[in-house]
């Protein structure tokens, strides 16, 4: 039987894919991170499904349950927070299965940071002030990051950042940043985005800090950071420009 990775979204139960919940219908055993999930998601798995919490467990012992439960021929779901391309332990799983000759598949989910932008109705890229969005997080009791993967050259690039996995160290992130993007440069941290725990902090790289530490936020939270987030009289889109040479062919309308 395949083992399916399936993202769970931001946490709200109806931001998952269609996909997503009719997989959660037809499972026997559902693994969930529990840390981060909407206890709601859980409610599109069906009644006989044994749901399984995750946070308490290595990846071995994860593995175990997957290999196990395919191997009786049961419908396997393993459920991501967010997307399963962003931090899910994606690689290291697949890979464990692999090698165990267990079939797997991916089900993308609405990722975090996407649910943040939407509430609080920003556009991350905005012409002639942000094109680029880098997403990444920082190094403290977590794996090492990447050679070239300072946040001080990503914020050099003047992109938008989304930092995952920060919040704990938004103090000393911004004052690295502050040198760079300014401390008056716009920030938005969104806790448990579309929970309902959810809260929305708005700030700047020079006053969010005591912000957060008020708040008490220790994980779940997403940190935007970028001029894109308050554009103000920004460019438009060269796209929909008037300007812009298009072919003869006329919008219409198409009923459904």
């Amino acid at each position: 039987m395949t083992v399916h990775f399936v993202g769970a979204g931001p946490g709200a139960a109806d931001l998952l894919t269609v996909r997503a919940t009719r997989l959660l219908a037809t499972a026997d055993l559902v693994l969930y991170p529990g840390t981060y999930l909407d206890p709601e998601v859980l409610a599109h798995c069906g009644p006989r499904a044994r749901l399984v919490d995750t946070q308490g467990l290595d990846l071995d012992e994860i593995t175990e349950f997957l290999v196990a439960a395919s191997r009786a021929g049961e419908r396997v779901v393993r459920l991501t927070s967010g997307d399963p391309s962003l931090y899910s332990a994606l690689h290291e799983q697949t890979a464990r299965l692999t090698a165990a000759g267990v079939a797997w598949q991916v089900t993308p989910g609405v990722p975090a940071y996407a649910a943040a932008a939407a509430r609080v109705g920003n556009e991350l890229t905005v012409p002639l002030v942000a094109q680029s969005v880098v997403l990444t997080r920082t190094r403290a009791r977590s794996t090492a990051m990447g050679a070239g993967e300072s946040l001080a050259e990503f914020a050099a690039t003047g992109a938008t950042l989304v930092l995952h996995l920060a919040i704990t160290r938004t103090g000393e992130l911004m004052e690295e940043l502050a040198p760079i993007v300014g401390a008056d440069c716009p920030v938005v941290v969104v806790h448990r985005a579309s929970q309902p725990e959810e809260l929305v902090l708005r700030g700047t790289v020079g006053t969010i800090a005591p912000l957060v530490a008020e708040a008490g936020l220790r994980q779940a939270a997403v940190i935007l950071v970028g001029r894109a987030l308050e554009a103000g009289d920004a460019g438009e889109s060269y796209l929909y420009s008037a300007d812009r040479e298009r072919g003869a062919g006329r919008a219409t309308e198409v009923g459904c």
